[in-house]
Formats: structure tokens, sequence, C-alpha cells
């Protein structure tokens, strides 16, 4: 099988503020602004939000995945049934391979590593995770520096596994939160940013038509 990249792919329409950055008769990759919901919420101030932003636009588009509201990057979409269940076991299976760039707070010691942390929900404070040794699911990040800046850090990340809020529990864990995680970090590194410094990078699927591997990139906006 042959690997395409759609990164070259020009917008064939913007959605809401939403760009499009591959689309095809079967799914749709696009660039996920930051503050934005992936899907409806609870509440009358969040029915706004990815899934709707890009379904009216494109016939048939539904969501397979989710990203955090405050990150940003690419997240792909299926434009039917056979689509949605094919890409969702690819998740499923961890075929996905996945890059996200984080600003994280402190002096990196080690220049790259795996983060290994069972994750669960914490029912005592959500929409919150937690790390469990003895309930929680195998969660696994690999993660590198690209470059130390004073108090902060430049990191590459690859998730294994897609636990909700995996990333910034993972980097709290090992010392390093994400600069403007408001979940997650102490109030010092959550002033260090206006938003969140964690964008999803580049996603690579199987296409389910083609059987190609597609790989889409949204450059990082920080």
């Amino acid at each position: 099988m042959s690997n395409r990249t759609a990164h070259h792919t020009p917008p064939n329409y913007v959605p809401h503020n939403v760009p499009v950055l591959y689309h095809d008769d079967y799914l749709v990759l696009v660039n996920k602004p930051s503050g934005l919901l992936s899907v409806k919420g609870i509440g009358i101030n969040k029915i706004d939000c990815l899934a709707v932003r890009v379904a009216s636009a494109i016939e048939g588009a539904r969501i397979v995945h989710r990203l955090d509201m405050d990150t940003s990057g690419v997240l792909v979409m299926a434009r039917d049934a056979d689509t949605h269940r094919e890409l969702s076991r690819q998740f499923q299976d961890r075929e996905v391979e996945k890059t996200y760039i984080a600003e994280v707070f402190g002096q990196v010691e080690e220049q790259s590593g795996l983060i290994d942390y069972p994750i669960r929900k914490d029912m005592d404070n959500p929409p919150m995770q937690c790390v469990d040794y003895e309930q929680g699911k195998p969660s696994q990040t690999l993660w590198r520096v690209l470059e130390q800046k004073g108090d902060r850090a430049r990191l590459e990340l690859r998730p294994t596994t897609g636990r909700s809020h995996q990333l910034r529990i993972h980097l709290r864990e090992i010392g390093h939160p994400i600069l403007g995680d408001d979940l997650y970090a102490p109030s010092k590194v959550q002033a260090m940013s206006e938003r969140l410094l964690l964008h999803a990078l580049s996603l690579t699927i199987t296409h389910p038509k083609t059987g190609n591997r597609l790989t889409s990139v949204a450059d990082c906006p920080f």
C-alpha cells in the first residue's frame, strides 16, 4: 500500500472558520480551532461545535473521534456508515498514527521517553481523569524534546492509546504540565498562555476505500 500526504491539498471550502485539509466522497479531514467543541455538549451555550459546522457544509459528515475543546488540530470525519465503521475500528485497533505538539513548563532533563500511566475517570471531579494503577486503562505516550526555551519546552508527542485527557495528565504526572491547561496545571502555568498549548499536528489513517495510507497535517499555530 502506498502512503499519501494530504498536507498539500488546499482547502476547498472553510465552513464557519473550520479549514478543510482534505475531502473526498468518503471522508473529510479538518483543522479544528482551539476553543471549539468537537460535539454538542449539555446546555444551550454548548450547541455550537465542529460536528454541526462541518455537517452544515459537507453532506453526511459525522464525527469519528474527538479532540478536547481547547486542543486544535487534525480531526477526521466520515461521510457514510461504512467509512465511519472502518475508521472507528482503526482507532480502536490502534492503527491510526497521531502526532501532537505541546509546550510544557520546566526544564526537561531527558531528550525522549515513554510515559506509561493507566488512566480512568475521576468520579469525584468530572470531567477530569486520573492515574489509577488498579482500575485505570493502559495509556502510553511517546515523547521527545524539540526545543528547550528557558522555563518551557516544546515537545513532540505520539500517543499509542487515545484516553480522554491522556496527554494532559501524562505530562502533568512527569512534572511538565502543558501551558494554559486550566484543568491539570497549577495557576502559574495556566497563566503562561491564553490557550492550551496542545495541537494535533498530524493524523495518518488507512483510507477505507483505496487501502492507501493517508496523512493530513495542520500547521501548528504556536
